[in-house]
Order: C-alpha cells, then sequence, then structure tokens
C-alpha cells in the first residue's frame, strides 16, 4: 500500500498536514518528534511587514473548541527568509507550503513573489479567510469578485502550487470556490475558523478584546465536512484539503470519504503535539484493513442516498428558487 497523494502537482508523502497558526515554522515541534514524518507543514502565516496581532485576552477554550483572536502575529517576510528557511530547507520528505496573509492585493503579489525565488516554498496557501483581523483577509474571501482578483493576480507571479484558504463565513461555499479555481487556484483549504464569540457573565464583557474571534477545533467539523462534501460535488476536479476538528485518524476518514485529498490538523496540536502522527499511523491501518492501495480510493466515496441533490444554497435567508 501507498500512502502519497497528490494535492495538484504537488505529491505528499502521506495525506495529514498541519495547519497554519497552529504549528509554528516547524523548529519548535521538531523537539518532540520528527516532523519529517508529516506530509506537508503549512506555516504560520507570513505578513509583508512584522504583526503584533490582537490585544490579550485572545484566545479563550469552548465546548469541544477554541475561540481565538490572534491577530495573524508573525515575524514578517523578511525575517522569515532569514531566520525560518533554514530549518525549512532542511527537510527532506515533507513538503514545506507558506501561508500568505495580506492587507491589499499588491501585499499578496508582493509576498508570492517572494516566495517564489525560495527553494524550501514548495507550495503557496493564500489566507484571504482570517476572521480576526480588522484590514485584509476575511472580505477577500467573502466576495466572489474580490477572490478572484486577489488569487488571479498572485497566480500571475507565481509557478509553485497555489492553494486558496475559504471561509466558512459565506452563505455560497460553492460559489466562491469556484471565483478562486477559475482564476487559477490548484487547490482549496476548507474551512477556516468560524465567526463566534464567548461572553463572561460575572464581568459581563467579551471574554476576548476583540469581542469576536475564530471558532476552531471540534466543533466545528461538522459544517466543515458539509463544506468539503458540497464543494467536492459542485467542483470533483479540486484538490480539496479538510480542515476543522481533526483530531483522529477517524476524523481524517471522514474528511476523505466527503471528497477531501487531505487534511489539516490544528487545534489538536495543542491538546495532543503528536496527534498528526497518530492521525498518519491510524490512518494507515485503516487503509489496510479495508485493502486499499492509496488514499486515493477513499476520497469522494461516501455513499448518498439516491435522491439527495446536494445541500440548498440559501440567497437572503430563502432557498433559491429553481
Amino acid at each position: 500500500m501507498k500512502t502519497e497523494i497528490f494535492i495538484g502537482k504537488l505529491k505528499l508523502q502521506n495525506p495529514v498536514m498541519v495547519a497554519s497558526g497552529t504549528f509554528g515554522y516547524g523548529e519548535e515541534y521538531n523537539r518532540l518528534y520528527p516532523v519529517d514524518r508529516l506530509g506537508a507543514i503549512v506555516t504560520k502565516s507570513i505578513s509583508l511587514k512584522p504583526r503584533s496581532g490582537n490585544p490579550a485576552p485572545r484566545i479563550y477554550e469552548t465546548a469541544s473548541g477554541m475561540l481565538n483572536a490572534i491577530g495573524l502575529q508573525n515575524v514578517g517576510a523578511d525575517a522569515f527568509l532569514k531566520e525560518k528557511t533554514p530549518f525549512l530547507n532542511s527537510l527532506k520528505k515533507a513538503k514545506v507550503i507558506v501561508n500568505l496573509a495580506g492587507e491589499s492585493i499588491e501585499e499578496y503579489v508582493e509576498l508570492a513573489r517572494r516566495m517564489e525565488r525560495v527553494s524550501a516554498v514548495d507550495g503557496i496557501e493564500l489566507n484571504i479567510s482570517c476572521p480576526n483581523c480588522e484590514r485584509g483577509g476575511i472580505e477577500f474571501g467573502v466576495d466572489p469578485a474580490l477572490t478572484a482578483q486577489v488569487v488571479g493576480r498572485v497566480r500571475k507571479v507565481t509557478r509553485k502550487p497555489l492553494i486558496v484558504k475559504l471561509s466558512p463565513n459565506v452563505t455560497q461555499i460553492v460559489t466562491i470556490a469556484r471565483a478562486a479555481v477559475d482564476v487559477g487556484a490548484d487547490a482549496l483549504s476548507l474551512i477556516n475558523t468560524v465567526l463566534a464569540t464567548a461572553v463572561d457573565i460575572r464581568t459581563w464583557k467579551p471574554r476576548i478584546a476583540t469581542v469576536t474571534g475564530g471558532l476552531s477545533g471540534p466543533a466545528v467539523k461538522p459544517i466543515a465536512l458539509r463544506m468539503v462534501l458540497q464543494v467536492h460535488r459542485a467542483l470533483p476536479k479540486v484538490p480539496l484539503i479538510g480542515i476543522g476538528g481533526v483530531t483522529t485518524w477517524e476524523d481524517a476518514a471522514e474528511f476523505l470519504l466527503c471528497g477531501a485529498s487531505a487534511v489539516q490538523v490544528g487545534t489538536a496540536n495543542y491538546v495532543n503535539p503528536k496527534a498528526p502522527l497518530q492521525i498518519i499511523d491510524g490512518l494507515s491501518r485503516y487503509l489496510q484493513e479495508k485493502k486499499l492501495k492509496s488514499p486515493a480510493e477513499l476520497v469522494g466515496k461516501l455513499q448518498l442516498p439516491g435522491q439527495w441533490r446536494g445541500v440548498p444554497q440559501v440567497i437572503s435567508g430563502e432557498r433559491r428558487k429553481k
């Protein structure tokens, strides 16, 4: 049995990746286990200039999840290229995907142009869906026209595999997905965190300083599965990366059945740093038990009722009229 999987032209040794913002730049976790065993590392978001992020408190544990409003704190492009790429370049098997975050289309383009020249970078994940930043991020990912503009401009300056990370905070996920693919996205990551809030009834204040933030973890997995299934049915040839509550190998198998070619482990890294390795091993055993030759044989094989026509699209609170 082979565990390799393809995300467009990017070949991963297995379908388990780690999500941006939950794994640093890889070097820290390498002290706990050889991260070269992973299919890919998705780095913490990189912006053109260093960002200090949002004020504290900016993390709050919720029922079956975590609310965060970090605000894309990162070292900036120059420090990333100088300080972080030497370790990433030392990896022999795990692919390196750099998550890019900008406040304007021009910033995304400049970041992609810089990464194009870096041999340590195997692919780009375009973060157009962060829900806890005042500028940039989510506004590009909730409007099909803006999605097409930023993805199309970035596509012109890079030949590296281009993955676009989609927001769940939209009415019609397929419309946004199609807009990204039509202008050159090689693959789609879905989903980013769900916009949410939490309240302290003793102080009568929000639990995080920015009031709202992004909800992640097992609580959002059913939403992520639905969106992966929905996009896969609409765009069956587009490689998808499932994100949202992937904690066990069973979770990963669910995403593959719904149409994802790979998964990213995010919040679980904080609870169990070795969760990605356990998922790799568990998924491998499952494929052997099912006598499958590769993870690709599991992708999109969810057995749906014959009469099921898909998830209704909603426009202005009403079902679309046919």
